[in-house]
């Protein structure tokens, strides 16, 4: 049981559980956040500075979904719960600004405040709750005391040891939710003790794709205006214009069009809500996220300075965005269906067979066939 005073922090579960306005306000900070990642990458379209890139984004996905976890289980209107985000969004604003020298000169407070955001938000949750789920956050406060070590320590060295550091805190938060939080004279928690409300992790974990697919919007509108400022716009430039955005909108189709709305009910409906909002969204929605952060970084290069032929790092970068997003989407729907989604493994083959293609192809066709095979994917679930 629960106190009186723990209890009123706890969201009402007699009625749909909706997200609220400070859920959605916190979620500004994370808009600018994938910014600074989709520059990141195109800063050093390098496989390190790609590697480096996929390591910022686990990290700053993992404050942002632990919170997620939090506000499902407590009410953001309640006075505490609302300080707690907002503090929680300072520090975020913070780290998100560090991005772009996370492995450089900032890396100290990247690393500062993935681990004050981790530890002070498991310790608010140790002091205002009371029972099973108090039990539960001693258990993960252990494990991101753990994990804040590495961030901090990270961010103190220099070179391959900070990126080793900081794959420790990222592998140490995640393997501890696949451990249920596993703590010497504190337990295990399993997935039926989080007494998830599907719903809600369901549609804020679609928030952020919204959030990743509104930056690449962004980026392509911003990058046609700032041609525009400086020189001529070319029908070129218009070109590569339309055809980004029709890639942003066939990722889009592909998520919203059926499989969101429908995974919802599918974890609103399960016995076992907890277990599919660690798999399907917990863990394979950062996946979907980082195509769309590597498609927003092509289309930022093609809008720009589209070229007769495509480099190699503009050729990964235009075919990985969407074969990224179609590989998690395909996971995705294996975890909350049980089904092998044999056109979105079809749509990773016609990518991969395109990068042999892509020396000889200009940047614009690439894109183009590559947005083509995205929609493709998503009129045969609409024919379906």
């Amino acid at each position: 049981m629960v106190t009186s005073a723990a209890a009123r922090l706890l969201r009402d579960r007699s009625g749909d559980q909706r997200v609220t306005n400070i859920e959605l306000f916190f979620d500004l900070v994370y808009v600018f956040a994938v910014t600074q990642l989709s520059h990141h990458l195109l800063a050093d379209p390098t496989v390190r500075g790609a590697l480096q890139s996929a390591l910022l984004l686990a990290m700053v996905w993992l404050v942002w979904a632990y919170t997620t976890w939090v506000t499902n289980w407590m009410d953001p209107e309640r006075l505490e719960v609302r300080l707690l985000l907002v503090v929680l969004m300072l520090i975020s604003l913070a780290m998100s600004a560090a991005l772009p020298q996370a492995f450089t000169t900032l890396g100290w407070v990247v690393g500062a405040a993935y681990a004050v955001q981790q530890i002070g938000r498991s310790l608010f949750m140790v002091i205002a709750l009371r029972g099973a789920l108090q039990r539960n956050f001693e258990r993960i406060l252990a494990w991101c005391v753990l994990s804040g070590a590495f961030a901090v320590a990270g961010g103190l060295v220099h070179g391959y040891a900070r990126d080793l550091l900081w794959v420790l805190a990222v592998a140490t938060d995640e393997c501890g939710g696949l451990a249920g939080f596993a703590t010497p004279g504190l337990g295990r928690s399993l997935t039926t003790d989080w007494t998830i409300e599907g719903g809600h992790f369901a549609e804020r974990c679609q928030a952020f794709i919204l959030i990743a697919l509104g930056e690449s919007i962004v980026i392509i509108g911003a990058t046609l205006s700032g041609l525009s400022g400086v020189r001529h716009v070319t029908w070129t430039a218009v070109a590569a214009f339309v055809v980004a955005f029709a890639g942003s909108v066939a990722l889009w189709w592909l998520y919203f069009d059926r499989s969101a709305a429908a995974s919802e009910e599918v974890i609103a409906a399960s016995d076992d809500p907890g277990r599919i909002a660690g798999t399907a969204y917990h863990l394979i929605h950062p996946v979907m996220v980082a195509g769309i952060i590597v498609a927003a970084a092509a289309d930022d290069k093609i809008v720009s300075a589209p070229s007769s032929t495509a480099s190699a790092s503009s050729a990964w970068m235009i075919l990985g965005g969407p074969a990224l997003f179609l590989a998690g989407h395909a996971a995705f729907k294996f975890v909350v269906w049980r089904i092998v989604p044999w056109t979105r493994l079809a749509g990773v083959a016609v990518l991969a067979l395109l990068a042999l293609a892509a020396g000889a192809v200009p940047e614009i066709a690439l894109a183009g066939c590559a947005a083509a095979v995205v929609a493709a994917v998503a009129a045969t679930d609409r024919r379906r």
